[in-house]
């Protein structure tokens, strides 16, 4: 993120004179606005209110809505019947709009790089808009339901290619249908799985997933696994990989998550008896090693053959079911107490030792909301949401569908698909309508054009016509969606104001960087001037030049003062001192010297500021300081380096105020106080 982000809408920084002052704890806050819009956007109903015009600025025109929105947003405590406060805000407001108009008269809204970030912004901002926000919150809900429960369940697949034909999908329900028949009547599931699913691991595990839980399978098979009764046998499930048969295990209470440090001792799952029994030797003296009380972490990192864990003491990330294989799951699940350490087990990849470091029960559902939320943006599932929102804009564009056009443009289509090479010139009607949305058509060249620049390679069997709808149904879908969107401003007034701070804000940003900020850094003969000037304004207090002397005892207290009291008639520097002092150890004396005001040193400020040592100090351990005042300094102003901070942020809130000056005489401001005072 960019020093920008302070400029940009809630933080509102536009309206202080002290821009640059504290602006470090303001950056972020642009990010938590547009988080915070998508956690819980307000989606207003469609409508077309009269917003009269509070005030122009330099014959510009700003709504009392966009007023109200920003002032409420920035001060929700203060209410608008606190009429002081609020003229107060309408004078910054004024400033703001002032600065934004001159950024505008500058052009600076029409440069690429404005453009383009605002164009990244919107589109962050437009998310929650193009979501249906119940749909995702029953999404939230559901996962979080289901991840209190573990399911356990077996499945045959029957694959589907990536872009099946309606024959190829109609052979693969059939075929599925089939197998579950032969399940009903009794054959034995694992044997079906072995001999005729298509998923390759059932070879081995007999189609059996062990536990799962939410959000670790595709969408439409935890829908299945979650609903399908223990013991019962499911309808065949479509997923991407095909049609699934499932039969439910077993379904238990979550068992949480656990924190686990292992020693693994690998070993093939053919091994002979023999290499078993020597494994299993050295596997029992690391055990004994660990339960007699050495030092886990070291074992681990000394004689495990997972290195990558073993270079951490053997720690593993925090896992829950299914995460790990079942051997290594249900002993990790077994250890009770922290610090408890399981007796060696086998897994397919050799012998562990696991030790327990903390468990957790299912987190409550305000600690992994936000967690599951971004999930399920990623998840399959997020296009339930889409699909809402595209089911709501055609009934509410009324959306039309030209089946035949499709069809005519699709026997268009020949295999130069496959290698990447059709051309538009074969669209016989490329006039003809597609689909409409709205009043908006969109034609057969429009998506013609669209697979032809977006073709790539497929292999030669492929189906052109399958490949082609599934292209359609991505072009139409994004078409209503990019509909939707480019009317957000339309339907939604908050939408639209949020776009008109995010606009300001950049412009903001981008001319107060010209004319203050950077020109305040660079400006160097006038920061000197406005030093010169104001100098009085950066004074020091009263300070000192000490040295404070902090000894091992009162006996090495004693000799150090005696030199300090020695130091003009000997000629003693304080390192003279220390070396001398420290000769057999360093710990003998520690002094540190400088020139202090009030508040810089806890000794110094204790001791009288008279020139002179001052009395011993003694500590509870028995060690003792005392300081030497050297010279008392006389209140003086500061150098321009000693000042520069301050004095550079009050340089900026000077040019600032000189450029308020400059607007306001430049550009006329109205208020309509009618409408002002309307405002309540």
């Amino acid at each position: 993120m960019t020093l920008r982000s302070i400029c940009l809408p809630v933080c509102l920084l536009i309206f202080s004179a002290g821009i640059v002052q504290g602006q470090a704890g303001k950056t972020a806050k642009v990010q938590k606005t547009i988080a915070k819009q998508k956690k819980d956007p307000v989606v207003l109903q469609p409508v077309a209110p009269v917003d009269p015009v509070l005030l122009t600025v330099g014959g510009d025109p700003v709504s009392k809505g966009e007023f109200e929105s920003i002032y409420r947003k920035n001060n929700q405590k203060d209410s608008p019947s606190d009429r002081k406060a609020l003229e107060e805000y309408l004078e910054l407001f004024i400033n703001f709009k002032l600065k934004v108009k001159a950024a505008k008269e500058l052009g600076k809204d029409t440069v690429k790089g404005f453009k383009s970030e605002l164009r990244g912004y919107r589109k962050q901002l437009a998310q929650p808009y193009l979501n249906d926000k119940q749909v995702t919150e029953h999404l939230i809900d559901e996962a979080y339901q289901r991840m209190k429960k573990d399911v356990r369940a077996s499945h045959i697949l029957v694959k589907l290619p990536a872009d099946p034909l309606p024959k190829d999908t109609l052979a693969a329900w059939n075929k599925a249908i089939e197998i579950r028949n032969r399940l009903i009547k009794g054959e034995d599931f694992s044997k079906l799985a072995e001999t005729m699913s298509d998923d390759p691991s059932a070879k081995q595990n007999h189609g059996d997933l062990g536990y799962f839980s939410s959000m670790m399978m595709v969408y439409p098979f935890e829908n299945a696994a979650y609903t399908t009764p223990v013991g019962q046998i499911s309808m065949p499930v479509r997923t991407k990989f095909g049609y699934h048969i499932l039969k439910v295990a077993d379904i238990r209470d979550a068992r949480g998550q656990v924190h686990v440090a292992h020693v693994m001792v690998q070993i093939r799952e053919n091994a002979s008896d023999s290499v078993v029994e020597k494994v299993r030797k050295k596997v029992d003296e690391i055990y004994q090693k660990a339960i007699a009380g050495e030092d886990f972490a070291k074992l681990a990192s000394t004689y495990s053959d997972d290195r990558t864990s073993g270079r951490n003491g053997g720690e593993l990330p925090w896992f829950g079911a299914g995460k790990m294989v079942p051997e290594f799951e249900n002993a990790a699940f077994e250890l009770k107490e922290v610090g408890d350490i399981s007796k060696p087990i086998r897994s397919p990849y050799g012998f562990h030792i696991i030790k327990l470091l903390g468990k957790k029960p299912v987190q409550s559902f305000e600690e992994v909301k936000s967690d599951l939320k971004q999930k399920i943006a990623k998840d399959s599932r997020s296009q339930v949401s889409r699909n809402a929102v595209i089911d709501r804009v055609k009934a509410e564009a009324g959306f039309t569908e030209q089946a035949k056009a499709l069809n005519e443009l699709i026997s268009k289509v020949d295999t130069s698909y496959l290698k990447g090479k059709w051309t538009t010139d074969k669209v016989a009607n490329p006039g003809a309508v597609l689909f409409s949305v709205g009043t908006e058509p969109t034609y057969q060249m429009d998506f013609a054009k669209f697979i032809a620049e977006n073709q790539t390679s497929h292999p030669k069997d492929a189906s052109v016509e399958a490949l082609v709808r599934k292209a359609y149904e991505a072009f139409r879908d994004d078409r209503i969606i990019a509909y939707e969107d480019a009317r957000l401003e339309q339907k939604y007034p908050e939408f639209r104001m949020l776009m008109q701070e995010y606009h300001d804000g950049i412009l903001l940003f981008d001319i107060t960087d010209q004319l203050v900020w950077s020109k305040a850094l660079k400006d160097t003969a006038g920061l000197e001037a406005f030093h010169e000037q104001n100098k009085m304004k950066y004074m020091w207090g009263d300070r000192v030049e000490a040295v404070v002397y902090k000894c091992k005892d009162e006996k090495t207290a004693k000799a150090v003062r005696k030199m300090v009291e020695k130091r003009a008639k000997k000629g003693y520097s304080t390192d003279a001192i220390k070396k001398k002092i420290n000769e057999k150890s360093e710990l003998n004396l520690q002094t540190e010297e400088g020139t202090y005001s009030k508040g810089d040193n806890e000794s110094v400020d204790k001791v009288s500021w008279i020139v002179g040592i001052s009395p011993d100090a003694k500590s509870d351990n028995g060690s003792v300081s005392f300081v030497e005042i050297r010279n008392v300094l006389a209140p003086a102003p500061k150098t321009l380096q000693e000042a520069k901070g301050l004095i550079t942020a009050d340089y900026q809130s000077f040019l600032e105020q000189e450029w308020i000056k400059e607007l306001r005489a430049k550009y006329k401001v109205d208020v309509n106080r009618e409408v002002f005072d309307s405002i309540r």
